[in-house]
């Protein structure tokens, strides 16, 4: 039996926006029945076609981090920030303030992948200057799109200013519904593209972590050859 390589997807926002239904639909194509507050975190997985339908087609584990969005977990939550090749930020369409603390957030997990060491600062925002160049995938995903009005639903169709700065993709979700992710849809569409990039992400991370080591073995050898020749 072949084994899938997997990459890593933390899942983050505010405690409460529905973070573990959206991950539920997204890896069952199933509405969530009895979601329940996560403590720590929680890890779903879903197999993902890599560049279906063209000669690269290959199938991933995609493993999605539900992390849990209690302020009273704020300093243990970087130990789910490490090795991450995605993000997927999560805001309630009926709470601007979980929309605005998406900053916050992304700059969490940013700290920490970008080398902040130790534990990430829950008061730190993202800052498109100090994250320059960072090339980890994100998704803005805005929640409860049934409780929205047709005119909120209209205005909330533009990009939002987090997505504008991030270059990333967004959509709305109705978790009650598992037609907001119906295959071909502009939504399904929206998180295949995502999930290819997050792939292209770990491959060349990886690219990147066999060149410097064997850039480091070569550097040794030639500091060994002219140790002899000494």
């Amino acid at each position: 039996m072949t084994t899938l390589e997997k990459v890593r997807v933390v899942v983050v926002g505010d405690s409460g926006v529905g973070k573990s239904c959206a991950v539920h639909l997204i890896c069952h194509n199933q509405v969530c029945s009895n979601p329940s507050y996560t403590i720590g975190a929680a890890v779903d997985v879903k197999i993902h076609e890599y560049k279906e339908g063209t000669p690269r087609q290959k199938s991933y584990f995609i493993e999605l981090w539900d992390v849990g969005g209690s302020v009273n977990h704020a300093n243990s939550r970087h130990v789910f920030y490490n090795q991450v090749n995605g993000i997927i930020l999560v805001h309630d369409l009926t709470n601007r303030k979980s929309l605005l603390n998406l900053r916050k957030w992304l700059g969490e997990v940013l700290s920490r992948e970008n080398g902040g060491g130790g534990r990430s600062k829950s008061s730190s925002e993202y800052d498109p200057e100090q994250f320059v160049g960072c090339q980890v995938p994100i998704l803005v995903l805005g929640t409860k799109a049934d409780q929205v009005d047709s005119k909120r639903q209209a205005f909330l169709s533009n990009t939002s200013l987090i997505a504008e700065e991030c270059g990333a993709d967004e959509f709305n979700l109705d978790c009650l519904s598992a037609k907001h992710l119906a295959p071909g849809s502009t939504n399904s569409v929206k998180l295949t593209r995502f999930f290819d990039k997050v792939i292209e992400r770990r491959q060349v991370s990886r690219e990147s972590s066999q060149f410097g080591a064997n850039s480091q073995d070569r550097r040794r050898l030639t500091s060994q050859k002219s140790f002899h020749m000494d």
